[in-house]
C-alpha cells in the first residue's frame, strides 16, 4: 500500500523536520563524544610534558638503554641506608652518578637528574645531582608526594614538584623490568 499523496508544501515540512530531527541527534552524539575527550586531550598540571623535561627523560632512558636492560641483583648502602641494587646491563648504578651527571650537564643549567630503586613501598634515590639542602648529594633520600602516587598508579608524573625542599618543573616514569614490573623511577627536572 502507497502512503498517500502529500502537497509540495506538506512534503517539504516532512523532510525539512527529519533533517532537523537528524541533524539534532548528530549535533547531540557529536556534543557528547567531545565532552568526554576533552578531559584527555587538555593537560592537567599531574600530566602535561615541558619540552624542556621531555628532552632530558629522553636522554636519560637513552643512556640507561645503551648499557642494557634494568635487573634489580643484591642489596648495597646508599647514603646510609640499605636498597636493592639496580643494574641497567652489567653496570651497578647505585652511587654511579655518571649517567645523572652527564644528563644533568646536557640539559643545562638547573636541571637534574635521579635513578630510584624500589624498596617495598619506597623508592630511594641511588643515583643523583639532586642536593640536599646542605649541599650534600640526596643518595638515600625517598620519593614522596603526586609523583609517588602516581608511579604507583603505574603512570607517569609530569608537572610541578618539590624535590628535597627545592621547586622543580619534573618527569618522573616507571623503570620496568623485562617482566614488565616497576622496579624505579627516572626523574629529570629544572629549577626554574
Amino acid at each position: 500500500m502507497k502512503p498517500p499523496a502529500q502537497s509540495g508544501d506538506n512534503l517539504m515540512k516532512s523532510i525539512a523536520f527529519r533533517s532537523s530531527k537528524k541533524a539534532h541527534v548528530i549535533g547531540i552524539i557529536v556534543l557528547s563524544v567531545g565532552l568526554l575527550t576533552t578531559p584527555v586531550l587538555i593537560p592537567s598540571v599531574g600530566n602535561a610534558q615541558d619540552a624542556r623535561v621531555a628532552k632530558s627523560m629522553a636522554a636519560l632512558k637513552d643512556q640507561t638503554t645503551k648499557l642494557g636492560a634494568p635487573k634489580i641483583d643484591g642489596i648495597d648502602e646508599v647514603g646510609g641506608r640499605n636498597a636493592p641494587v639496580l643494574y641497567f646491563g652489567s653496570t651497578k648504578m647505585n652511587n654511579n652518578t655518571s649517567v645523572v651527571d652527564a644528563v644533568a650537564e646536557e640539559g643545562g643549567r638547573g636541571t637534574a637528574a635521579t635513578l630510584f630503586v624500589k624498596s617495598g613501598d619506597d623508592y630511594i634515590r641511588i643515583a643523583t645531582n639532586v642536593s640536599t639542602r646542605i649541599g650534600r648529594r640526596g643518595l638515600g633520600t625517598i620519593l614522596t608526594g603526586a609523583a609517588l602516587k602516581s608511579i604507583k598508579e603505574g603512570n607517569p608524573y609530569y608537572g610541578k614538584t618539590s624535590v628535597l625542599g627545592t621547586p622543580y618543573v619534573s618527569g618522573y616514569e616507571p623503570i620496568k623490568d623485562v617482566s614488565g614490573a616497576t622496579i624505579g623511577v627516572y626523574f629529570v627536572g629544572y629549577t626554574k
